[in-house]
């Protein structure tokens, strides 16, 4: 598996464990998407 793959589910198992709101959720993987491309670049 990639680092970058490894990095998509941390990332998506914190925003699961640490968002209350589908707002919040919305809001916070946008975030993570962002960070996934950057991270690939």
């Amino acid at each position: 598996m990639s680092k970058s793959s490894v990095f998509f589910l941390l990332i998506c198992a914190f925003v699961l464990a640490g968002c209350n709101t589908v707002e919040g959720m919305g809001k916070d993987l946008e975030k993570a998407g962002e960070a996934v491309q950057k991270s690939t670049k």
